[in-house]
């Protein structure tokens, strides 16, 4: 398998099927508790929620010490991929950028209005954007999703996500 990213709990290897699908494989090695309630929260949404913008779940596995998640592979990795690498962002026309707008707010629109339950993502950001070989967005990483009854606001003033320096992504 190849790496192809590295998250917070565990690292994303691209492997491919005995009848030659490609996979991504999320292998996650924590065993914390909140470890344990992001990994069922994630596998619980994706399972329950299908939609062209969200990313497929096709499998998982919690035995032994670390836990496997198996979604479609998407070819064009993510959107920070393009965004941040000075060749392939001009591969990202303003025509492909307004689609990836466009689907990526349809696909939250999906999670905050078809359900029975309002969900919140939390963590959207460039790396949680995949591109398809149409460069056609997927929402991914469900870990910090939160449900909330219909008649529970989805405001929250906690903070939530992916901290990252600012520097780190551009040089100043």
């Amino acid at each position: 398998m190849n790496k192809l990213g590295q998250g917070g709990f565990g690292s994303v290897y691209m492997g491919v099927l005995p009848d030659g699908r490609e996979i991504a494989v999320k292998r996650l090695l924590s065993t914390t508790r909140q470890w344990i309630d992001q990994f069922l929260n994630e596998v619980s949404l994706i399972n329950r929620i299908q939609h062209k913008i969200l990313v497929k779940l096709l499998d998982c596995s919690v035995e032994g010490p670390e836990s496997l998640v198996v979604y479609e592979y998407l070819c064009n990795t993510s959107l920070d991929h393009f965004l941040f690498d000075s060749f392939k962002k001009n591969e990202l026309d303003w025509k492909r950028r307004f689609n990836i707008i466009i689907g990526t707010a349809e696909g939250l629109a999906c999670l905050h209005t078809s359900c029975e339950v309002r969900i919140t993502h939390r963590d959207i950001k460039a790396s949680n954007i995949l591109l398809d070989e149409s460069i056609k967005p997927k929402i991914s990483d469900f870990g910090l999703v939160r449900y909330f009854a219909g008649d529970q606001s989805h405001l929250s003033t906690g903070l939530a996500g992916t901290f990252i320096s600012w520097r780190s992504k551009f040089s100043i």
